[in-house]
Protein backbone atom coordinates (compact mmCIF):
# COMPACT_ATOMS: atom_id res chain seq x y z
CA UNK A 1 0.00 0.00 0.00
CA UNK A 2 0.77 3.65 -0.36
CA UNK A 3 2.41 5.95 2.28
CA UNK A 4 -0.30 7.23 3.93
CA UNK A 5 -1.83 10.44 3.29
CA UNK A 6 -2.23 11.76 6.82
CA UNK A 7 -1.58 10.23 10.30
CA UNK A 8 -0.37 10.77 13.88
CA UNK A 9 2.23 8.75 15.41
CA UNK A 10 2.87 7.94 19.31
CA UNK A 11 0.47 10.53 19.86
CA UNK A 12 -0.67 11.37 23.46
CA UNK A 13 -3.32 14.10 24.77
CA UNK A 14 -3.30 14.86 28.56
CA UNK A 15 -5.52 17.90 30.20
CA UNK A 16 -4.12 17.56 33.77
CA UNK A 17 -3.81 14.05 35.65
CA UNK A 18 -6.45 12.56 32.67
CA UNK A 19 -4.85 10.92 29.64
CA UNK A 20 -7.50 10.88 26.89
CA UNK A 21 -5.14 9.66 24.22
CA UNK A 22 -2.61 7.61 24.89
CA UNK A 23 0.32 6.77 22.35
CA UNK A 24 -1.78 6.68 19.46
CA UNK A 25 -0.94 5.61 16.11
CA UNK A 26 -3.54 6.62 12.96
CA UNK A 27 -3.50 6.56 9.76
CA UNK A 28 -5.65 7.41 6.28
CA UNK A 29 -4.58 7.02 2.92
CA UNK A 30 -6.00 8.95 0.05
CA UNK A 31 -8.97 7.33 -1.38
CA UNK A 32 -9.95 5.10 1.83
CA UNK A 33 -12.65 5.32 3.98
CA UNK A 34 -11.44 4.81 7.67
CA UNK A 35 -14.18 4.12 10.49
CA UNK A 36 -13.00 5.38 14.23
CA UNK A 37 -15.42 3.81 16.27
CA UNK A 38 -15.24 3.47 20.32
CA UNK A 39 -17.08 3.45 23.14
CA UNK A 40 -18.00 7.32 25.02
CA UNK A 41 -14.78 8.13 26.28
CA UNK A 42 -12.70 6.47 23.95
CA UNK A 43 -10.37 9.27 23.18
CA UNK A 44 -12.45 9.91 19.94
CA UNK A 45 -13.37 13.48 20.20
CA UNK A 46 -9.41 14.22 21.87
CA UNK A 47 -7.91 12.62 18.49
CA UNK A 48 -10.41 14.45 16.07
CA UNK A 49 -9.52 17.71 17.10
CA UNK A 50 -5.79 16.98 17.02
CA UNK A 51 -6.32 15.99 13.76
CA UNK A 52 -8.77 19.21 12.93
CA UNK A 53 -5.76 21.37 14.43
CA UNK A 54 -7.85 22.58 17.11
CA UNK A 55 -5.74 20.69 20.55
CA UNK A 56 -2.03 20.26 20.00
CA UNK A 57 -1.28 16.98 21.62
CA UNK A 58 0.87 16.82 24.49
CA UNK A 59 3.37 14.21 22.83
CA UNK A 60 3.49 12.44 19.54
CA UNK A 61 3.60 13.80 15.73
CA UNK A 62 1.52 14.69 12.66
CA UNK A 63 2.06 14.08 9.03
CA UNK A 64 1.01 15.19 6.05
CA UNK A 65 2.34 13.85 2.43
CA UNK A 66 5.08 12.88 4.79
CA UNK A 67 6.10 15.84 6.18
CA UNK A 68 5.80 16.17 9.44
CA UNK A 69 3.70 19.39 10.35
CA UNK A 70 2.54 21.18 13.35
CA UNK A 71 -1.31 22.90 13.67
CA UNK A 72 -1.33 26.27 15.77
CA UNK A 73 -5.05 26.57 14.97
CA UNK A 74 -7.90 24.79 12.82
CA UNK A 75 -7.33 27.53 9.88
CA UNK A 76 -3.94 25.88 9.53
CA UNK A 77 -5.17 22.21 8.81
CA UNK A 78 -7.60 23.81 6.73
CA UNK A 79 -5.56 25.59 4.56
CA UNK A 80 -3.32 22.79 4.35
CA UNK A 81 -6.15 20.55 2.66
CA UNK A 82 -8.00 19.07 5.65
CA UNK A 83 -11.72 19.69 6.51
CA UNK A 84 -13.50 18.40 9.15
CA UNK A 85 -17.37 18.66 10.22
CA UNK A 86 -18.16 18.27 13.24
CA UNK A 87 -21.96 16.70 14.53
CA UNK A 88 -23.16 20.66 14.63
CA UNK A 89 -22.87 21.30 10.76
CA UNK A 90 -22.61 24.87 10.84
CA UNK A 91 -24.94 25.75 8.45
CA UNK A 92 -26.72 29.33 8.61
CA UNK A 93 -29.97 28.45 7.77
CA UNK A 94 -31.47 31.89 7.01
CA UNK A 95 -28.77 32.16 3.81
CA UNK A 96 -29.21 29.98 0.63
CA UNK A 97 -27.03 26.74 -0.09
CA UNK A 98 -24.76 28.81 -2.21
CA UNK A 99 -24.01 31.39 0.23
CA UNK A 100 -23.24 28.52 3.00
CA UNK A 101 -21.12 26.48 0.70
CA UNK A 102 -19.25 29.61 0.24
CA UNK A 103 -19.07 30.79 3.94
CA UNK A 104 -16.07 32.84 5.00
CA UNK A 105 -14.84 32.20 1.38
CA UNK A 106 -17.22 34.25 -0.20
CA UNK A 107 -16.82 35.48 -3.60
CA UNK A 108 -16.86 39.51 -4.08
CA UNK A 109 -17.85 41.36 -8.04
CA UNK A 110 -14.83 42.22 -9.54
CA UNK A 111 -14.14 45.77 -9.88
CA UNK A 112 -15.30 48.68 -7.61
CA UNK A 113 -18.58 47.21 -6.59
CA UNK A 114 -16.50 44.46 -5.03
CA UNK A 115 -14.23 46.00 -2.80
CA UNK A 116 -17.57 48.02 -1.50
CA UNK A 117 -18.23 44.34 -0.82
CA UNK A 118 -20.86 43.10 -2.95
CA UNK A 119 -21.00 39.28 -3.48
CA UNK A 120 -21.08 37.65 -7.00
CA UNK A 121 -24.16 35.80 -6.49
CA UNK A 122 -24.18 34.92 -9.53
CA UNK A 123 -21.12 32.65 -9.66
CA UNK A 124 -21.29 31.74 -6.33
CA UNK A 125 -24.80 30.45 -7.25
CA UNK A 126 -22.89 28.52 -10.25
CA UNK A 127 -20.14 26.97 -8.46
CA UNK A 128 -22.29 25.78 -5.34
CA UNK A 129 -24.29 24.13 -8.17
CA UNK A 130 -21.40 22.31 -9.64
CA UNK A 131 -19.59 21.32 -6.66
CA UNK A 132 -22.49 19.65 -4.93
CA UNK A 133 -23.45 18.21 -8.05
CA UNK A 134 -19.97 16.67 -8.14
CA UNK A 135 -20.02 14.50 -5.48
CA UNK A 136 -23.90 13.20 -5.67
CA UNK A 137 -26.16 15.86 -4.20
CA UNK A 138 -29.59 16.87 -6.02
CA UNK A 139 -30.58 20.43 -4.13
CA UNK A 140 -33.24 21.89 -5.66
CA UNK A 141 -31.68 24.96 -6.40
CA UNK A 142 -28.63 26.61 -4.80
CA UNK A 143 -30.39 29.69 -4.17
CA UNK A 144 -33.02 27.91 -2.02
CA UNK A 145 -32.65 28.52 1.44
CA UNK A 146 -31.64 26.72 3.80
CA UNK A 147 -33.88 26.80 6.21
CA UNK A 148 -36.62 24.82 3.90
CA UNK A 149 -34.26 21.69 3.01
CA UNK A 150 -34.76 18.06 5.01
CA UNK A 151 -32.38 16.98 8.11
CA UNK A 152 -30.80 15.05 5.51
CA UNK A 153 -30.41 17.31 2.92
CA UNK A 154 -28.96 20.03 5.19
CA UNK A 155 -26.34 17.26 6.49
CA UNK A 156 -25.31 16.64 2.52
CA UNK A 157 -25.21 20.04 1.71
CA UNK A 158 -22.80 20.36 4.71
CA UNK A 159 -20.60 17.41 3.89
CA UNK A 160 -20.67 18.80 0.67
CA UNK A 161 -19.51 22.28 1.40
CA UNK A 162 -16.48 20.25 3.39
CA UNK A 163 -15.50 17.84 -0.04
CA UNK A 164 -15.82 20.81 -2.26
CA UNK A 165 -13.39 22.53 0.13
CA UNK A 166 -10.71 20.12 1.01
CA UNK A 167 -7.93 19.04 -1.34
CA UNK A 168 -6.34 16.18 0.92
CA UNK A 169 -8.39 15.17 3.87
CA UNK A 170 -12.11 15.30 5.38
CA UNK A 171 -13.36 14.30 8.85
CA UNK A 172 -16.85 13.67 9.90
CA UNK A 173 -18.48 13.53 13.14
CA UNK A 174 -21.63 11.22 13.76
CA UNK A 175 -22.82 12.90 9.63
CA UNK A 176 -25.49 10.27 10.19
CA UNK A 177 -26.72 10.90 13.27
CA UNK A 178 -30.13 11.69 14.08
CA UNK A 179 -31.32 10.84 10.02
CA UNK A 180 -34.14 8.41 8.84
CA UNK A 181 -32.86 5.42 6.86
CA UNK A 182 -32.44 7.41 3.52
CA UNK A 183 -31.34 10.37 4.73
CA UNK A 184 -28.62 8.74 5.89
CA UNK A 185 -28.18 6.50 3.18
CA UNK A 186 -27.73 10.09 1.08
CA UNK A 187 -24.75 10.99 3.30
CA UNK A 188 -23.19 7.79 3.08
CA UNK A 189 -23.28 7.93 -0.60
CA UNK A 190 -21.73 11.46 -0.39
CA UNK A 191 -18.77 10.01 1.70
CA UNK A 192 -18.58 7.56 -1.04
CA UNK A 193 -18.24 10.14 -3.51
CA UNK A 194 -15.56 11.92 -1.29
CA UNK A 195 -13.48 8.70 -1.78
CA UNK A 196 -13.85 8.59 -5.08
CA UNK A 197 -12.84 11.97 -5.45
CA UNK A 198 -9.54 10.65 -3.68
CA UNK A 199 -10.00 12.48 -0.90
CA UNK A 200 -9.00 10.42 2.64
CA UNK A 201 -12.42 10.18 5.03
CA UNK A 202 -12.20 9.73 8.65
CA UNK A 203 -15.85 8.61 9.41
CA UNK A 204 -16.45 8.90 13.33
CA UNK A 205 -19.62 7.17 14.13
CA UNK A 206 -21.55 5.04 16.99
CA UNK A 207 -24.05 3.50 14.28
CA UNK A 208 -21.98 0.49 13.77
CA UNK A 209 -23.74 -0.70 10.24
CA UNK A 210 -23.19 2.34 8.86
CA UNK A 211 -19.54 2.11 9.95
CA UNK A 212 -19.68 -1.42 8.47
CA UNK A 213 -21.76 -0.77 5.30
CA UNK A 214 -19.67 2.23 3.96
CA UNK A 215 -15.41 1.80 5.45
CA UNK A 216 -12.64 0.22 3.97
CA UNK A 217 -11.06 -0.16 7.48
CA UNK A 218 -11.75 0.11 11.47
CA UNK A 219 -9.89 1.59 13.93
CA UNK A 220 -11.19 0.95 17.38
CA UNK A 221 -10.82 3.00 20.42
CA UNK A 222 -10.69 2.61 24.10
CA UNK A 223 -9.70 4.02 27.06
CA UNK A 224 -7.19 6.21 24.64
CA UNK A 225 -5.52 3.57 23.35
CA UNK A 226 -5.96 2.27 19.68
CA UNK A 227 -7.14 -1.63 20.14
CA UNK A 228 -8.04 -2.38 17.04
CA UNK A 229 -7.01 -1.21 13.16
CA UNK A 230 -8.28 -3.83 10.27
CA UNK A 231 -10.01 -3.95 7.22
CA UNK A 232 -13.70 -3.37 7.53
CA UNK A 233 -13.79 -7.54 5.96
CA UNK A 234 -12.28 -8.76 9.47
CA UNK A 235 -15.32 -7.18 11.08
CA UNK A 236 -19.00 -8.42 11.15
CA UNK A 237 -21.29 -6.71 13.94
CA UNK A 238 -20.93 -8.62 16.64
CA UNK A 239 -17.22 -8.76 16.55
CA UNK A 240 -16.78 -5.10 16.23
CA UNK A 241 -18.94 -4.54 19.56
CA UNK A 242 -17.14 -6.61 21.47
CA UNK A 243 -13.81 -4.85 20.41
CA UNK A 244 -15.34 -1.84 20.92
CA UNK A 245 -16.13 -3.20 24.45
CA UNK A 246 -13.42 -5.25 25.04
CA UNK A 247 -14.77 -8.77 24.94
CA UNK A 248 -12.05 -9.36 21.66
CA UNK A 249 -9.92 -7.77 20.29
CA UNK A 250 -8.37 -7.64 16.66
CA UNK A 251 -4.69 -7.76 16.60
Amino acid sequence: MSAPLYEVRNISKKYGSVVALDGADFQIHAGEIVGLVGDNGAGKSTLVKCLSGAHKPTSGSIFLDGAEVTWDSPRDAIEAGVETLYQDSGLAPHLTVSANVFLGREKYLSGPLGKLGFLDNKAMNKEAHEDLDRVGIAVPASNRSVSQLSGGQRQAVAIGRAVSWASKVIILDEPTNHLGARQAGEVLEVMKAARAKGLGVVFISHTLPHVLQVTDRIVVLRLGKIVANAPTSEFDAEKLLGTITGLNQVQ
